[in-house]
């Protein structure tokens, strides 16, 4: 329990005779399991007194020997619950009462206050054992649940966390579950979901028509599903946070249709393997990587494929051209009895498991709905009565060289578990930006992520955000009192922000620029105060410039209440705008017209345009019709990867750029060289030096990984020379890497290796998303900070 604890009894020689001590615990600490646990650990020492659930906490007070007493604080210390994360103690010493009686658990005090609602979690060891243990009453039942483990965020309506306000309300417990769900001394005391075969949710499978399936139930439901997935079919399975598309990872056949029914051009499907065995057969795992892959969290890791004959023989469908392969392991029951418990028939033992939407909307949690919204994509449903509070998708991360995380997608596991902020801020909600959506709300010291939303690109969107909202006020209690949002005018979470914030009477909404946002995001995550400006590294494909131009290739001086443009990456044209981005190839042919050099013929970026096409874009170019400015880097990778000739056309958001990191990865260890950027005394980092540098090796014949791998170690030493100016000139030596680009394991490793070899401190991503889903945090920040300035 790492954790501060305040108001500690003096220190000096132990005490002696009878202890009475009143102790404290605030965090996480409701429907984990705390109070059986607490009172186990009071009775296993012949203590006496009582535990409570409380409006900000947990309050315990303990009598007995005073030997007794320190030793039951300090196992409440050292072995709390697995899934309680302590954030505060409090204790204090009491007069002794004399009290003999037993140690007892009291109703929970419904006095208005604050606590923490944990996050859903995977299915525990104990849980699973019973799923698989044919004298155990809860044998195959796909909703076993304890305190350990299940679903939380997901069905809870309302705080405090109790039966009545979850989405388990709709099912009475039968004797015997209502038996153990009262007995302190059974691991599903107060466990919110309990349920069983006798009383618990159903499962269902409805077929698609025209598939000659029959609609089954419960057991029979499960294994017609199985069935299906190995026959190739796709089946829409519900989770604990939406419906996933699933079919079977091995079948060529059945891939193919999925990504044509989804519309998924050829963006990588994630994987679910039946357990850590078959994940090994598919990629290669470290142990850092293992453990996230098993941790309670069960996200989606990324993970270096392995290839037959070394491997298991997966689709090329699932995730072509890529090196890399997103595994997760099941995390609830239904997940486990769908790969087959032993003596089942057999069945694919790796699973395509992709989000149940259509490519741009949100996943799909309403059964009703996903009979209609998936509608052609899926050839069966496999759903269930037990209502979902909120969308939740499937958390994504990368395990570092160093063993440390970089979250990508911060959503299921890890929402609602709060950031501790550096600094109070008023109640505030940031609604972040369009892409890769999510919401933030803080007050005082504490801010809470919304699920992932997705792209903010059409009503249903929207009116996801708005759901989310509404579940994490109603969760936190928080009401906010400001309003914080991205400052591009056009952006549908811009528009959304406006028209919450007139709802709530709290004016117009504090618009914070988009790449001082990331920095913000950067520097709450570490901790810092702000007392300090940090140089903001902020690299990424869009976001709006104080000049109304594309920026994304940013060195800021930066703290919360401002930031000075250090240096920016020269601008280009980005001919088309936004629609332009499908199109490398244009984008590099536009870097070489803003470089001065000639389009030649042989170049593949050439090649991969028609005459008309070209004609046309030098025409727009010289005329600079439909061509905003962009200094963005992420579009520069993009127009990088097509001068290699690695990617022309992109059909989802960094194709491009994934590509080139792919190739790039290809000729790492054999090549140290790095394309030299021009760092003139203002502030521009020129490119015309690197693409000068990569044309002429293009014409030596060098392969594209060794251009590509040459490229990206340029841009990281042009990172340092840009440090080195702002330390030499501000006298600062912390750096926050922040922004998607920073999403490519190679630029992040290469920039803060060089970086903390030259003496600087690296502030890297964690928890908190380096691209737009970490934007909200720093925009709350930003916000909050004005207006505490504001009113002090």
């Amino acid at each position: 329990m790492t954790a501060p604890v305040t108001g500690a009894p003096v220190t000096g020689a132990p005490p002696t005779g009878a202890l009475r001590r009143r102790i404290t615990v605030r965090g996480t600490v409701q429907g984990v399991g705390f109070r059986p646990y607490v009172h186990r650990l009071a009775a296993d020492l012949a203590l006496t007194g009582f535990v409570s659930n409380t409006a900000n906490g947990v309050l315990i007070e303990v009598e007995g020997p005073a030997g007794a007493v320190i030793r039951f604080c300090d196992q409440l210390a050292e072995q709390p619950p697995p899934l309680a994360a302590v954030t505060g103690v409090g204790c204090e010493d009491l007069p002794a009462t004399g009290s003999t009686g037993p140690f007892t658990i009291r109703a929970t005090d419904r006095a208005e206050g604050r606590t923490q609602l944990p996050p859903d979690t995977a299915t525990c060891a104990d849980c699973l054992r019973e799923l698989a243990a044919p004298a155990d009453r809860r044998h195959r039942h796909p909703f076993l649940t304890c305190t350990h483990c299940g679903p939380r965020f997901t069905i809870a309506t309302a705080m405090p966390y109790d039966r009545a306000a979850t989405t388990m309300a709709g099912f009475p417990m039968c004797p015997s579950c209502a038996r153990e769900y009262g007995d302190p001394a059974d691991r599903r005391f107060h466990a919110q979901p309990v349920a069983c075969p006798d009383c618990g949710p159903r499962l269902r499978l409805v077929p698609a028509e025209g598939t000659g399936v029959r609609p089954a139930r419960d057991a029979d439901a499960l294994a017609t599903a199985r069935a299906l997935l190995a026959a190739g079919r796709i089946v829409a399975v519900k989770g604990v946070g939406g419906y996933h598309l699933a079919c079977d990872a091995t079948d060529a056949r059945a891939v193919a249709t999925l990504r044509a029914r989804k519309e998924r051009g050829g963006k990588a499907f994630a994987v679910m393997c039946a357990d850590p065995r078959t994940a090994e057969r598919v990629a290669h795992l470290t142990d850092a990587e293992r453990a996230a892959l098993t941790a309670a969290r069960r996200p989606i890791v990324l993970l270096r494929r392995r290839t037959p004959p070394d491997g298991l023989h997966l689709a090329g469908e699932v995730c072509p051209g890529s090196p890399h392969i997103g595994v997760m392991l099941p995390y609830t029951p239904v997940h486990t009895l769908l790969f087959g418990l032993p003596g089942d028939p057999p069945g694919p033992q790796v699973l395509v498991m992709t989000s149940g939407n259509r490519s741009g909307e949100p996943i799909v949690t309403d059964d009703d709905e996903a009979l209609t919204r998936l509608a052609g994509l899926a050839d069966a449903w496999l759903g269930h009565d037990r209502p979902i509070a909120s969308p939740c998708d499937d958390s994504l991360l990368r395990v570092r060289e160093d063993g440390t995380e970089q979250v990508l997608r911060r959503s299921r596991g890890y929402v609602p578990r709060p950031v501790r902020l550096p600094l109070p801020v008023p109640a505030v909600l940031a609604v972040g930006g369009d892409l890769k959506n999510a919401l933030c709300l803080g007050e005082g010291d504490q801010a809470w992520f919304g699920p992932h939303i997705g792209d903010m690109g059409d009503l249903a969107t929207l009116e996801a955000a708005e759901r989310a909202e509404r579940h994490l006020t109603g969760l936190t209690g928080v009401t906010p009192r400001l309003v914080a949002a991205d400052r591009h005018p056009g952006y549908h979470s811009t528009g959304w922000a406006r028209r919450r914030s007139a709802r709530l009477g709290a004016g117009p909404p504090r618009q914070v620029q988009h790449h001082h946002a990331h920095i913000a995001s950067a520097m709450a995550e570490h901790g810092l105060d702000g007392s300090t400006p940090v140089i903001g590294v902020a690299f990424d494909g869009t976001g709006y410039g104080d000049d109304g131009t594309v920026w994304g290739g940013e060195v800021l001086l930066a703290d919360y209440t401002g930031y000075r443009r250090l240096a920016h990456l020269a601008p280009a044209p980005l001919p088309g705008g936004d629609a332009g981005v499908a199109n490398p190839c244009r984008l590099a042919l536009a870097r070489l017209w803003a470089a001065g050099l000639p389009w030649e013929p042989a170049l593949p970026c050439v090649t991969a345009c028609t005459d008309a096409e070209l004609t046309v874009l030098r025409r727009q170019l010289e005329r600079q019709v439909a061509c905003v400015a962009t200094s963005s880097m992420g579009r520069l990778f993009d127009a990088v990867s097509s001068l290699v000739g690695v990617c022309h056309r992109a059909g989802y958001e960094a194709q491009a750029a994934l590509e080139l990191e792919a190739a790039a990865a290809r000729a790492w260890g054999a090549d140290a060289q790095a394309y030299p950027f021009g760092l003139p005394a203002g502030h521009l980092v020129d490119p015309a030096p690197m693409l000068r540098a990569l044309l002429a090796d293009q014409r030596r014949g060098t392969p594209a990984p060794v251009l590509a791998a040459r490229f990206h170690r340029g841009v990281a030493r042009a990172v340092i020379g840009i440090c080195g100016r702002a330390r030499a000139a501000a006298g600062l030596t912390t750096v926050a890497l922040t922004g998607g680009v920073f999403a490519n394991g190679l630029l992040e490793h290469e920039c803060a290796a060089l970086l903390a070899a030259d003496g600087f401190t690296v502030l890297r991503h964690r928890e908190v998303p380096p691209n737009d889903g970490g934007l909200a945090l720093g925009q709350l920040m930003v916000a909050g900070t004005a207006t505490n300035h504001e009113t002090e």
